[in-house]
């Protein structure tokens, strides 16, 4: 299976290319400088700077792409209509690292978890510009996607279990209460769902168990 990460030398990019090519798959990064991931075969490119003809050999391609700051979150949006765009009515997968703020915390799908009083208000913006792109991804019919959604504490340094709970829509809590996931197992969980290919167009979410 061959699989490009763009965004391979953030922290979350760079664990799923390490678990990805520990599991077998081909791995190309896409990123902007240097690689600075473990891959050996590179493309280095601005992801807005990509063509068709640089993914179309690809099975899937994994969006780990990352904004911060006020004057680059928009791009989130951007970003994700621009790898649509490039997928459109193809059978590329398209795998997207995604927030947790959007998850869903009653059975009616009508609150969300950054709708909460607790919620920090640094970080709503940036919840609020992932969940609008999120919404605008669900539109594309035209695509082979799947959105994964962390845990609500979503933890760079935090060790590998090898094991975590698949759940949905709405926040999933394990068995002491927690919402919480090392990025070292929630990259175990996108290459999974690289491999199997069971969620397409369907968002999905990652819990420690």
């Amino acid at each position: 299976m061959k699989i490009a990460v763009i965004g391979a030398n953030g922290k979350a990019g760079k664990l799923i290319v390490k678990e990805a090519i520990e599991r077998g798959l081909d791995v190309t990064t896409v990123v902007r400088g240097n690689n600075s991931s473990n891959a050996k075969k590179v493309i280095q490119k601005d992801l807005f700077d990509l063509t068709a003809s640089d993914v179309e050999n690809f099975d899937v391609v994994i969006d780990a792409f990352g904004a911060w700051t006020p004057e680059t979150l928009p791009q989130h949006s951007t970003s994700l209509k621009h790898l649509c765009d490039l997928l459109s009515g193809t059978k590329i997968r398209l795998l997207v690292v995604g927030g947790a703020g959007s998850l869903y915390v009653n059975p009616e799908h009508t609150v969300c978890v950054c709708d909460g009083v607790d919620f920090p208000e640094a970080f709503k913006p940036l919840a609020l510009a992932m969940a609008k792109a999120l919404e605008e991804l669900r539109t594309r019919n035209d695509v082979k996607w799947t959105y994964i959604s962390p845990a609500g504490d979503f933890q760079a340094d935090g060790e590998r279990t090898g094991h975590y709970i698949l759940g949905g829509e709405e926040l999933t809590l394990n068995t002491k209460g927690e919402s919480i996931i090392s990025y070292a197992d929630y990259a175990m969980a996108m290459v999974d769902e690289c491999i199997s290919g069971n969620h397409i167009q369907q968002r999905i979410s990652v819990v420690r168990e």
